[in-house]
This record gives C-alpha cells, structure tokens and sequence, in this order.
C-alpha cells in the first residue's frame, strides 16, 4: 500500500503547483482557497457520513481539527497563493520541499528529538540551494523585492504546513482516523477563510472561466480529497519526516510543468540550486547509501 501511496502523493501534488498559479486572477485568494476546500470537506463528510464511517470528535478533538485547519487548509494555503503572484509556481514547490527538514527540526522543537550532523549538513545544503535558485532573480534591482516577498510567504507556508504534519501524526497516534480529521480538518478552514473574507471586507466573487472552474476542481478533488488523505495515511505509516520525502521528489514535477506552462528560464545556478536541495533533503533523511527501502516497512498500521 506505501509504495503505491507514495508515487500517487508525488505526482497529485507535483501537479497542484500549476493548478493553484491559475487560479490567481480576479477572485480574490481567500475566495479561492475557501471554494477549494469547502468543495473538499462537502465531498468527505458525505461519503464518511453515508458510509457510516465518520468519527465523533469530542470538543478537545474538534479543537485540534480546527488547529489542523488553520495549518494545513487556511493559514499555509493563504501564503502559497500569494507567493505565487511573485514567483513561479516549480519555484515554490523547490522550497516546499524543505518541508522534510522542518519537520526535524520541529521534532527537536516539540518532542525533543535533536537533530544530528547529517541533519545539520543537510539543511545547509537546503538553505545554500534555494540561495542559488533564487539569486539569478534577486540579482535584478527590479524584481528583488517581489522575489524577496515570494520567498518569505512560500518558506512561512512551508512552516505552517510542517506544523500540521506534527499535529496530524499526534491525531493518529491518538486513534482519530485520517479521513475524518481531513474532513473536519477542511470545513475548519473553510470556515476561517470565511471570516477572514468577512472581516477584511474583501466581499465574495466567483469565476465561470473553464481554466478558473478545472483548476479549482482539480485541487479539491484531486489535489485536497485525494492528495491530503495519501500523504497523511503516509505520515501514519512511516512518521512525518519520513512521509515529507514525498515532497523531495514531487518538485521535478512541478519545475517541468512550471517550465512548460509558465515559460520559466532557467540558468545554470539554478539548476545546481535545485540539484543542492534534493540532496540536503536526501542527506537528512538517508543513512550511508540512500535508500527507499523503508518504503517497503511502515512503522505502523493506520
């Protein structure tokens, strides 16, 4: 079931890049976002509750769904868009990849796991290529603060995420299915993108472009039902560092997509930057020989 898992997430979410760089335009970001996951949550509740296999939460469980929400399906989602009117979508799906290195570092900062030296290497090899990637653009005066800004929202969705990676493999651990999570998860952060669209005053609009109504389709379903229950059964199965490997691979999907579509240039710099990150990410996550032999042995049954 892992091995099948795995390259399903890669692939989803290597796809989803480009889907969400089409959906900035007029609706406004937080419409989008709320379209996105509200179409989501609608799809698992029914299918959960019609099944009979929709769990009851009690309000402390409720609670951290709603914390899920924030994370995973509002707060993180909020800074990818944005990002992505700066820079391209292949671009931020290169830094999300550093998500396996926050996710370590988030096990030192909560459960006290220190990281190692292979860790260390590995996250300043992280950080020196995305320096590489980035700086052929920020080497322009005229595009450097819209780069810089790009960066900084797509590395603080990269850390919210990472935040719900550790939350979601607490709620496993506690016995809370991931379906039902997800579910509640999403109508969470449907919600909070509701409000944040009252109280800013941004109001509501809706698209009927075919680009605007295929992409928005293609991450609810594709992208939010499918992609997300994948990747948290995987951070069930092998842990949330192991699961985030996921995201080391699934870049080279979206840099060939963002190439197309998007007409990225690319420049030698930026392809060894590239090249830098995927192997500080398989540093942190190999032992002598990179291996994806723990594919084939998860830690535990969900």
């Amino acid at each position: 079931m892992t091995a099948v898992l795995y390259p399903a997430t890669v692939f989803i979410w290597g796809t989803t890049w480009l889907a969400i760089a089409y959906q900035i335009g007029d609706v406004p970001i937080a419409n989008s976002i709320m379209y996105r996951f509200a179409i989501a949550a609608l799809i698992l509740v029914s299918v959960l509750a019609l099944s009979g296999r929709l769990q009851k939460f009690n309000p402390q469980q409720h609670l951290s769904c709603l914390l899920l929400g924030l994370c995973l399906f509002s707060c993180n989602f909020m800074l990818f868009y944005h990002a992505a009117q700066y820079i391209p979508s292949g671009l931020i799906s290169i830094v999300f990849s550093i998500a396996t290195i926050m996710n370590m570092l988030n096990s030192w900062l909560f459960h006290g796991q220190r990281p190692s030296l292979r860790l260390l290497c590995g996250g300043c090899l992280g950080i020196g290529g995305i320096i590489m990637l980035f700086y052929p653009d920020l080497s322009q005066a005229e595009h450097f603060s819209e780069q810089i800004l790009g960066l900084l929202m797509a590395l603080a969705g990269t850390y919210c995420f990472s935040l719900g990676n550790i939350l979601s493999a607490k709620q496993q651990q506690q016995g809370l299915s991931v379906l039902s999570v997800n579910a509640y998860g999403m109508a969470y952060g449907a919600l909070l993108l509701l409000l944040w669209s009252l109280v800013s005053g941004q109001g509501f609009s809706f698209s009927l472009q075919a680009l605007y109504l295929g992409s928005l389709f293609y991450l609810a379903i594709i992208g939010s039902v499918l992609g997300f229950s994948f990747y948290l059964v995987l951070v069930g199965r092998l842990g949330p560092q192991k699961a985030a490997y996921a995201t080391v691979l699934f870049p080279i999907v979206a840099l060939a997509l963002s190439t197309i579509f998007e007409g990225y240039q690319w420049s030698n710099l930026g392809l060894l930057g590239v090249v830098t990150v995927l192997l500080g990410n398989l540093l942190v996550f190999t032992k002598g020989r990179p291996s994806l032999a723990w594919l084939r042995r998860p830690r535990q049954a969900v």
